[in-house]
């Protein structure tokens, strides 16, 4: 079993742990252009599309359940029906996206509270890389399936692909071409459509032989696209649930000033690396799991939840131990700004607790995925956000911004008493 939980986990981790640095990349770049502005500008032009995107996370996340489901009962019709459904519903998204663009940046600037210069950057940001729109909602899919299909090298070709080209072209147009920080955004777009093509070659290569599959009148029959919106419409109360603690963690640490959101931003990023690495383990849980209740098989679903849980753990302590001994340098590498630096300092410790409360939170989220027990799911993000606004409004006028922090460590605990709680009946009750 561990053997089969590395095969799944690894290409993941090594995906992932392309995301970050293209985001600090990003940050890295804003931190030398000039002023701290600029790297709150990255933190809300990065919340607009969190705004759009996040809410989007169904298509992944559902298609990579019902897929690895569908896989357990060998029953590639269904699991070709699901793919097909999902570019459908990525496609009409994207062109909706397209559509309200101007009407969404408007409204969005009316909630959130930052400098003009920020806004101003953000706002420049924004109408380059909404482009990307149609490439970046397929590839939720394309994961999806993927992993579904116990195929994490795939999407580990695609990410790494995608995150490398990410960063030399935002690299090459911000400081080589003179776009400055527009040029950020333009990397992002030629890398999404990178990413785009390269996975329909993939798919193309490795699943041929399922396009007979394809029934594009069954895959549009009312009922079957009942179930498909069924599932999703709770993963996507999910995403929007995530959505208020992630966006809402920026735009209320705007208010603090430029210095702070840089810091708390800077402070994110850092975080967001021990989640990369969890999560490689989060998407095995998605994979097995689904592949094991499909194949009604309860004994090696628990064998399999006990060693991603275990090597989940082993990832928490190791990060701890990462960020005690390395977490200042890490803020030195992405901004020179002293300001900045001096003040992080005050918020440090907050890196060696991330792990601890984290990991069974994260590990829980994706074997609940692929048990696709989404109404657990959903509500346990509920309590969650909870928890998050609870903290922070309560807290706020006595500790100021750490109350951020606070909040953001409630949901994450909120999360993990939930999905521990009901486990036995939404993940093993079948």
């Amino acid at each position: 079993m561990n053997r089969q939980v590395l095969k799944l986990a690894i290409p993941s981790i090594f995906a992932n742990i392309t995301v970050p640095l293209v985001g600090m990349v990003d940050v890295a770049i804003a931190g030398r252009l000039g002023e701290a502005a600029l790297i709150g500008g990255v933190a809300v032009a990065t919340m607009l599309f969190d705004l759009l995107y996040w809410n989007m996370g169904f298509l992944r996340v559902g298609t990579s359940g019902m897929v690895a489901q569908a896989y357990g009962r060998r029953d590639f019709e269904d699991a070709m029906r699901i793919f097909v459904q999902g570019l459908i519903t990525s496609t009409a998204i994207a062109m909706l996206i397209w559509a309200i663009q101007f009407i969404y940046v408007d409204l969005a600037f009316k909630f959130i509270e930052c400098s003009p210069e920020v806004e101003q950057l953000a706002r420049d940001y924004y109408f380059i890389r909404i482009w990307a729109a149609p490439a970046t909602l397929s590839l939720y899919v394309f994961k999806g399936f993927f992993i579904g299909m116990q195929n994490t090298v795939s999407p580990m070709v695609v990410d790494v692909t995608v995150n490398l080209v990410n960063l030399a072209s935002s690299v090459f147009f911000a400081l080589y071409a003179g776009m400055g920080f527009s040029g950020i955004a333009m990397g992002t777009v030629v890398a999404q459509y990178v990413g785009m093509l390269l996975s329909v070659f993939l798919m193309v290569s490795n699943y041929r032989r399922l396009f007979k599959y394809i029934n594009l009148k069954k895959s549009a029959e009312l009922g079957s696209i009942k179930k498909f919106f069924v599932l999703n419409s709770n993963l996507f109360v999910r995403s929007i649930c995530f959505l208020f603690i992630y966006t809402g963690f920026t735009s209320l640490s705007a208010q603090y000033g430029d210095v702070l959101l840089a810091v708390c931003t800077i402070m994110m990023k850092l975080m967001m690396l021990f989640s990369y690495f969890v999560d490689g383990f989060a998407y095995a849980g998605e994979a097995i799991t689904g592949k094991y209740i499909g194949a009604s098989d309860k004994p090696m679903l628990y064998k399999a939840v006990k060693v991603i849980f275990i090597w989940s753990i082993a990832i928490g302590v190791v990060s701890t131990l990462a960020y005690l001994f390395g977490g200042e340098h890490m803020v030195r590498m992405l901004t020179d700004n002293a300001e900045v630096v001096e003040s992080s300092k005050g918020f440090l410790f907050w890196l060696l607790i991330m792990p601890v409360v984290s990991c069974a939170a994260f590990t829980w989220d994706g074997i609940f995925i692929g048990a696709t027990a989404s109404r657990a799911i959903r509500n346990s993000m509920i309590y969650a956000v909870i928890a998050f606004y609870i903290c922070y409004y309560l807290l706020n006028p006595h500790l100021g911004v750490q109350s951020l922090w606070v909040a953001y460590m409630a949901h994450l605990v909120a999360r993990t008493v939930y999905l521990t709680a009901t486990a036995k009946k939404e993940v093993f009750g079948f």
